[in-house]
């Protein structure tokens, strides 16, 4: 883990350190743990934030097994929901490759289809 992460994560508050006369960091043992936890959520997909709030329950020992199971079953639910949404998403720009004008919004009518004239639409340019 790099320095900058390691005070990164002081600055909000995830570890903490004391400092020696000299001035250097000095982390007790259990910043270790604290560290561990920490990059084990993130790579389950917790925001720094949800990390934090984690773990004051988690010093605190206000947090049991049964509520670590409950965090992470509310975060497969919201990832299976994301999944959803991307796949209709997935599906929305799919059945758009299929239309003459693919920005169009949906029930109105484009600027020069009603003259008869081709529209093609493209995301940053203009129209010739």
């Amino acid at each position: 883990m790099s320095r900058d992460a390691v005070r990164f994560y002081e600055r909000l508050g995830l570890i903490a350190s004391m400092r020696t006369r000299s001035g250097y960091r000095d982390f007790p043992d259990e910043m270790l743990q604290q560290l561990l936890y920490v990059r084990t959520a993130q790579s389950l997909g917790f925001s720094l934030s949800e990390i934090g709030t984690g773990l004051t329950h988690l010093l605190r020992g206000t947090s049991t097994p049964q509520d670590a199971r409950r965090v992470l079953l509310d975060k497969i639910a919201m990832i299976d929901q994301r999944i959803a949404d991307l796949r209709a998403l997935r599906k929305e720009l799919h059945a758009r490759t299929k239309l003459d004008c693919p920005f169009a919004v949906r029930g109105v009518t484009p600027i020069g289809a009603s003259r008869g004239k081709k529209h093609h639409a493209s995301v940053g340019t203009r129209a010739p």
